[in-house]
């Protein structure tokens, strides 16, 4: 394990890689003297709340995982991150934008970085005070050898997960990185006046949870008064670093909370007035309207300049300001799409813009994203091979940069003619392309609204043939989808795309892989067995490749966690499947073992959620579109002959709508989708779904009604929180396989650990219906940590199933 001495010391360190002659992208060889950016004259204000972290081409991910294997030093990874944060700091001041952000870089995590900055770290990393280094930061957020990771979950309704600080009532919160001040400072040496991001202590203690072996009745605000000290000891640094703007990210305002969390943001910013005396400060909203009465708390609040609204996803949030907006107060004005890849419809914003300039004040309206630009891929200009017109649709994080200072020239009155021209013209291409529309398609998800979809006979009843048809032990046992996918691998699919390798020779290599795989699992006496998914790139992408009506990327990369990335498709117009999608490699597999083998299909709403859906039709719409080619797939796979088929929902809860009013209309229809795509498979056909790193307590009913047969679920790195609504008195008869370990970590659990994870399963759950499966899939893990585990586990049930046998 390295040990260095800050996370990292960006005025020790960084600061002198911008300042090397020749090493640095940010100094002039001639007279080795820093070179400071030069920039346009600004007109109106812009801003943009935050900006992708991994870089076009994924330099971070790269370099993180090079660090991680031991590859490269500490001091090469701080190298990359210092030229990253340089040329994102450049590109949007050579734009013309304002108001530019730093502390929103990271090496893994924002929540993270703001758990080190008040020292909260669990007493089981060990850390005993100072400035928090990689080595205690990365345990924290992938685990090591001895200790487990902290719990990882969606970031609200995003696809970005975030690390649940750990909080109890005997924290004690210290000033622990000073990150937010170096990167600061990092900026300011540039020649850049940046605004320092924060997430508001508010939210961060809302997103936190209670401390292993903490009361759930603990009162997480209850901390408010001991958090605040280290946040004045931050702004004071910034304060006294030159900083004049701060912008505090209170995204939880979005959700319904009752009156004392709202009342924790009078509090905690009244306590907060006098140090942020002297400083601008805007508080950050997104993702949602702000309903009426956090308005009312938010635009009340004491030391605050000016607030931050999603307005594209927010369109309600207009009608509060319109009503009432403090006088004097700034407005930043959401009207870019931080959560989509769509060109903004420029003259719809400006009229948008028009409109709370004459309620603001030209002087207090400041154009900005909807929200950080971390959700959306990096730069367009990067695709090119993309379909030219399908791209001239597009806009990802550096033009939508572009798009706010064109908004902010134009509500300035120095309109780019040219720009909307070309951005009118590109809306009217794309509402009038015949390439997005298909009748028949369309005929057959309208048709879908008369029944509910459900199959014929109770799931209690299916059981009890697919034990019968698969003759499985008690306690059986599986894994989730993806083995590890090894360079080798990765080269193969790279050489066949590029046609290096003719097909013969690609279904060849693949073919070995997935044999290797099911003489594995044969040889860990797995009972259910996968395939792999060597073939597959990505879960959504590799079904996307292969549906009609999506788009792809070569470099559309998204942060989902840590180093992981995904490439979001692009649905641009209506979903069909022109032919089967899995069934020869599905058949293949189970053709080499005669345990049952799972076809492994990604189901409609999570194919929707994890991809850039087209924004001019519900999408509901289109997940019902997808749902009837996910149909025809499982269908197909049945007579092949495959008995068990995995169609993943791992998105479901997280397309839930922030509000609970908007709620049950997604549950529904989300919820009818799945049901749509198996409806129609007999008895003996089992169906498994899998959900993963998010809550789902609060929607267990709707995962109920999917009427899957069998349903895995993360659990392990939540502290098994899932049981909980069990031990509530739930009652659930189909099939169910809580995750008995993380794979999201490098750590390998032990036999006992796991069958005490599985005891604990048992007090809440029949063994008739229990299952033994990891968290996930083993995509990202290596073979020397996959074998152990799965062996591990599989130990754990043979184990169980003895001490089973002999109590009956």
């Amino acid at each position: 394990m390295r040990h260095i001495s800050a996370l990292p010391s960006l005025t020790a360190t960084s600061l002198a890689l911008v300042s090397r002659p020749s090493s640095s992208l940010f100094s002039s060889p001639a007279t080795n003297r820093l070179v400071r950016f030069h920039f346009r004259p600004r007109t109106m204000a812009s801003h943009i709340v935050g900006y992708p972290r991994m870089g076009p081409k994924r330099e971070l991910k790269f370099s993180l995982e090079s660090f991680w294997d031991g590859k490269s030093s500490a001091e090469e990874l701080q190298k990359v991150a210092v030229d990253l944060r340089s040329s994102i700091w450049k590109q949007m001041a050579d734009a013309g934008i304002k108001y530019i952000p730093s502390n929103t870089f990271s090496y893994y995590d924002q929540v993270l970085d703001t758990t080190a900055m008040v020292g909260a770290v669990p007493p089981r990393y060990g850390w005993n005070g100072g400035e928090i280094g990689f080595d205690v930061y990365f345990s924290m957020a992938r685990g090591n050898a001895s200790v487990p990771a902290m719990e990882m979950t969606k970031w609200f309704d995003t696809n970005y997960h975030y690390i649940v600080p750990e909080l109890g009532p005997d924290v004690k919160f210290s000033y622990a990185s000073h990150k937010a001040v170096n990167e600061f400072k990092e900026a300011k040496a540039l020649g850049i006046e940046s605004i320092p991001v924060l997430i508001g202590p508010v939210s961060y203690l809302l997103l936190s949870k209670p401390a292993k072996g903490i009361e759930k009745s603990f009162s997480l605000l209850s901390l408010v008064e001991n958090i605040l000290p280290v946040y004045k000891e931050v702004v004071a640094e910034l304060k006294s670093a030159g900083a004049s703007w701060i912008q505090f990210d209170e995204p939880t305002l979005v959700m319904d909370l009752e009156s004392h969390k709202l009342q924790a943001f009078t509090h905690a910013y009244s306590e907060l007035e006098s140090s942020l005396s002297g400083l601008n400060v805007v508080i950050e909203t997104y993702f949602a309207d702000v309903p009426v009465e956090a308005y009312k708390t938010l635009v009340a609040l004491k030391g605050v300049t000016g607030f931050g609204f999603d307005l594209v996803r927010g369109t309600r949030t207009l009608d509060l300001i319109k009503s009432g907006f403090p006088s004097g107060k700034h407005l930043f004005a959401g009207v870019v799409d931080g959560r989509n890849i769509w060109a903004n419809d420029l003259a719809a914003s400006l009229n948008t813009l028009q409109a709370l300039e004459g309620i603001v004040g030209n002087e207090k309206i400041v154009v900005s994203t909807s929200c950080s630009l971390l959700h959306t891929a990096v730069d367009l200009a990067y695709e090119t091979k993309l379909d030219k017109e399908i791209k001239s649709w597009l806009a990802f994080a550096a033009q939508k940069v572009d798009e706010v200072n064109a908004l902010a020239n134009a509500l300035s009155g120095q309109k780019d003619e040219a720009f909307f021209s070309a951005n009118a013209a590109a809306h009217a291409s794309r509402k009038s392309s015949p390439r997005v529309t298909n009748e028949a398609v369309q005929k057959a998800a309208a048709a879908l609204m008369g029944s509910d979809h459900r199959r014929a006979t109770n799931v209690s009843a299916r059981l009890d043939a697919q034990r019968k048809k698969l003759n499985l032990p008690i306690l059986p046992t599986t894994t989730l989808g993806s083995f590890p996918q090894t360079m080798e691998l990765r080269k193969v699919r790279r050489e066949y795309k590029a046609r290096k390798i003719c097909e013969d020779e690609y279904v060849k290599a693949i073919e070995e892989e997935i044999n290797k795989v099911v003489k594995l699992q044969e040889e860990l006496d797995i009972d259910v067995l996968v395939h792999g998914e060597p073939e597959r790139n990505d879960m959504v992408e590799y079904f996307g490749e292969q549906l009609s009506g999506f788009a792809f990327t070569v470099n559309g990369w998204v942060q989902s966690y840590g180093s992981r990335c995904v490439k979001p498709p692009i649905i641009y117009g209506d979903v069909s499947r022109p032919k089967a999608m899995t069934v020869f490699w599905s058949s293949m597999a189970q053709s080499m073992t005669s345990r049952p083998m799972k076809g492994m299909l990604t189901g409609p709403v999570t194919i929707l959620n994890w991809s850039f859906v087209r924004n001019d039709q519900p999408r509901f719409e289109t997940c019902y579109q997808i749902a009837l080619a996910i149909k025809n797939e499982v269908e197909d796979l049945e007579k092949a002959g495959i008995n068990v088929i995995q169609i993943d929902e791992a998105a479901l809860r997280e397309g839930l709508p922030l509000r609970k009013s908007e709620q049950a209309f997604y549950l529904d229809w989300a919820v009818h989708s799945f049901r749509i795509t198996n409806c129609g498979v007999k008895d003996t056909s089992q169906i498994h779904t899998h959900m993963c790193y998010s809550n789902f307590n609060d929607i267990i009913h709707s995962i109920i009604d999917m009427d899957a047969d069998v349903i895995s679920i993360e659990n392990s790195r939540s502290d098994e929180k899932l049981l909980s609504v069990f031990r509530e008195g739930v009652k659930y008869g189909a099939g169910i396989g809580p995750g008995v370990y993380d794979i999201h970590s490098p750590r390998i659990p032990s036999t006992e650990e796991i069958a005490d994870r599985v005891n604990k399963m048992l007090a809440v759950l029949e063994s008739n219906i229990l299952w033994v499966n990891p968290d996930c899939g083993l995509k990202t893990r290596k073979y020397g940590e996959v074998k152990p585990a799965l062996s591990n586990m599989v130990a754990a049930a043979k184990l169980l199933r003895t001490q089973l046998a002999s109590t009956k």
